[in-house]
């Protein structure tokens, strides 16, 4: 990748700036996780037994941690360091649930949705060995290569599965430490959440993600039983599932603190037709409306763009 600085109407290369060591790395991520990757920082250097975790982070949209592992060379397998974390993870539950209450400062009365644990390495480069062995749909793990330019500027990438192979038709019935991670931790994807849809509720997506498309940076993270609709990092609203119609959450403002009342900058929605109802608790403002077929969906597309902009 070629980046240049625009002066004028003339460019200037860009050069690579490249981390001298691993620990650069981690304390650049350490204090932009939410930037990064959208999960909140819990701890540096969280030993359990002989495990040593680079970084201890926690996802709130699924209730779950995220472990980071930082990377300068290519000598390492992604597959058995991965597998190994999480099986200690998952076999030291109470240790992950103590950490994040005591850095916190929050209660231990912890709802962890231990199914959606992921690991997520960050390295300058992976070779081809490791980009193909994570080529697999439902691998809980990603890559993610990061630069850094002598302009300050970093620029992240990751590295994305095209395959539809499953790691869990590999060594389904063996009694490895893959089969026995895989048996509680799940990856879901778009057909977990389409699984058991009705025909109308299937083209009510199908047309959304067609009309979203043309928006940049817009993702869809689906889950079991919703999706999250997404503008690079920050929510632009939620799909919940119900029996035979979607359930739709515009967010306009949340204070987990329980002063919502004085939050500033709450988004407003010009909704002409009032196809969205408000909807209030002390911790979070809501615009919510119902899904039931595709006849108003160019309309609440119109909806949607003016929360997208406003992000």
């Amino acid at each position: 990748m070629d980046l240049y600085s625009i002066n004028g109407n003339k460019l200037k290369t860009v050069e690579l700036n490249s981390f001298k060591k691993e620990r650069e790395i981690q304390d650049l991520v350490e204090k932009n996780t939410e930037t990064l990757f959208g999960v909140d920082f819990v701890s540096s250097e969280f030993t359990i037994d002989e495990f040593r975790i680079d970084t201890l982070c926690f996802d709130s949209e699924t209730n779950s941690f995220v472990i980071i592992e930082y990377k300068k060379g290519s000598s390492y397998s992604v597959i058995d360091q991965g597998y190994s974390y999480l099986s200690k993870m998952l076999n030291n539950k109470d240790s992950f649930v103590i950490e994040y209450c005591r850095k916190k400062n929050v209660s231990v009365n912890l709802e962890i949705d231990w199914s959606q644990s992921r690991i997520i390495f960050v390295s300058p480069s992976f070779n081809s060995y490791q980009k193909n062995s994570v080529n697999f749909q439902d691998i809980p793990f990603e890559l993610w290569e990061i630069k850094r330019f002598d302009n300050n500027t970093i620029v992240l990438n990751q590295h994305l599965s095209k395959s539809n192979q499953r790691i869990k038709n590999m060594v389904s019935g063996k009694d490895t430490i893959i089969d026995k991670v895989n048996k509680e931790v799940k990856v879901l994807t778009r057909d977990d959440f389409f699984d058991g849809l009705n025909e109308n509720m299937k083209e009510v997506i199908n047309e959304l993600e067609e009309k979203l498309s043309s928006f940049d940076d817009v993702h869809f993270n689906y889950k079991k039983k919703y999706l999250g609709v997404w503008k690079n990092k920050k929510v632009i609203f939620y799909v919940n599932r119900k029996k035979d119609y979607f359930h739709v959450d515009i967010n306009r403002g949340i204070d987990f603190g329980g002063n919502v009342e004085k939050l500033k900058n709450i988004f407003t929605l010009d909704d002409s037709k009032k196809m969205f109802k408000e909807w209030n608790n002390k911790y979070k403002k809501l615009y919510q409306c119902k899904l039931k077929n595709t006849d108003n969906l160019d309309y609440f597309v119109l909806m949607i763009r003016q929360k997208y902009d406003s992000l």
